[in-house]
């Protein structure tokens, strides 16, 4: 069970807090009364982080963790006793026309992170306990087989975000052996979620935020790799596992400082025109999508599964929003703040949803 009591008045570092998945972490945490400082570069314009004014919520902190000193400063101002580092370049195809930038932000950016994490106590960060990296699915060498991939498979990556995210995976493993292993100080884990998506989803070449905003506009969405499979799973998902690590981690529970993976149940590995029919389907007003005449010219993986039986024996995890449900979740959020609704009231009332139907589901009953 996530023990929400425990965090209040927990300091806490989020790299990454101005993106997707770091602005609802921050929401979560807000929520239970954690003290939440985020280092991060700049929102984008249209973001979940000025959307929902994560800002007026957190001690925000704008900075590159290419730049070591910066990620110092940021330890030493929050004095985190968790950390959860989300900072990272996160797209494939931007990753072909910037690799330099991926590889630096995604492998030595968290190398700046684990670095400044190791000298905790100098920094005045002498109550660190926990670590959490969040890295990627994509993080595994693909080989395009049927079967899921479980923590102890290769890592690799054909393109280079996703190598970069297996080296960050062999960087954290390098930190956790040789500094974070003497049961003195704070425990490391890393975690792999699926493909998450949610509310507040505006990256783009991303499959829902771009399905979004064409039927924002009345356009037919364009999708360019519709029989691509992948472990769709609600954002809501993969962070309520990295809260029950972060919470066993600070408890000092050695076992759980190991890589895992956060997925969603098999029948939720769907792909990609699935989704795109039900989206379009849950918007209604006659919303379809077409494919574009010119094929894909990157490379990316057309089969991708996660094999989460080791959070769900080891942690009692397991996914309490069906694929179904989080679709209708996300044409919710965005007909609710198109409509000019309060991005945060949304994004909150949402949140609670969830953390009834987690803690449900958790507790061996079903979401209601």
């Amino acid at each position: 069970m996530i023990d929400e009591a425990w965090w209040a008045g927990r300091r806490v570092l989020v790299t990454g807090h101005t993106g997707f998945k770091g602005g609802w972490l921050c929401l979560w945490l807000t929520q239970m009364g954690a003290q939440v400082t985020g280092l991060s570069l700049p929102a984008e314009d249209v973001s979940l982080f000025h959307q929902a004014r994560i800002g007026d919520l957190v001690t925000h902190i704008e900075g590159d963790i290419r730049d070591p000193a910066v990620v110092d400063a940021a330890m030493a101002q929050a004095r985190p006793e968790v950390v959860f580092h989300l900072a990272a370049q996160p797209l494939v195809r931007l990753s072909y026309a910037t690799p330099v930038e991926t590889f630096a932000t995604n492998v030595q950016g968290s190398v700046h992170v684990l670095d400044a994490c190791r000298r905790a106590g100098e920094l005045g960060a002498g109550d660190l306990r926990a670590i959490v990296c969040i890295t990627s699915d994509k993080c595994y060498e693909n080989r395009e087989w049927v079967w899921p991939y479980r923590e102890n498979e290769p890592m690799g990556g054909h393109d280079p975000y996703s190598a970069s995210k297996g080296a960050a995976e062999l960087v954290i493993a390098s930190y956790r052996r040789s500094f974070f292993s003497n049961g003195d100080g704070p425990l490391l884990a890393s975690v792999r979620a699926g493909n998450v998506i949610g509310g507040g989803d505006w990256a783009a070449d991303r499959l829902v935020p771009d399905i979004m905003r064409a039927l924002l506009d009345g356009a037919r969405p364009l999708i360019r790799s519709p029989h691509s499979v992948r472990p769709w799973q609600h954002v809501l998902e993969a962070l309520g596992g990295y809260l029950m690590i972060a919470r066993g981690l600070a408890a000092g529970n050695v076992g759980l400082a190991e890589g895992w993976n956060f997925g969603p149940a098999d029948d939720d590995t769907q792909p990609v025109h699935w989704i795109a029919d039900r989206l379009c389907a849950a918007w209604g007003d006659g919303a379809g999508w077409d494919q574009p005449a010119d094929a894909p010219t990157l490379h990316e993986a057309t089969l991708l599964k996660l094999d989460c039986a080791k959070a769900r024996a080891a942690l009692g995890w397991r996914p309490a929003w069906g694929l179904g449900i989080a679709l209708d979740r996300i044409t919710q959020w965005h007909k609710a703040v198109g409509a000019g609704e309060d991005a945060r009231a949304i994004s909150l009332q949402q949140l609670a949803a969830y953390r009834r139907d987690f803690m449900n589901t958790l507790s061996g009953n079903a979401p209601a």
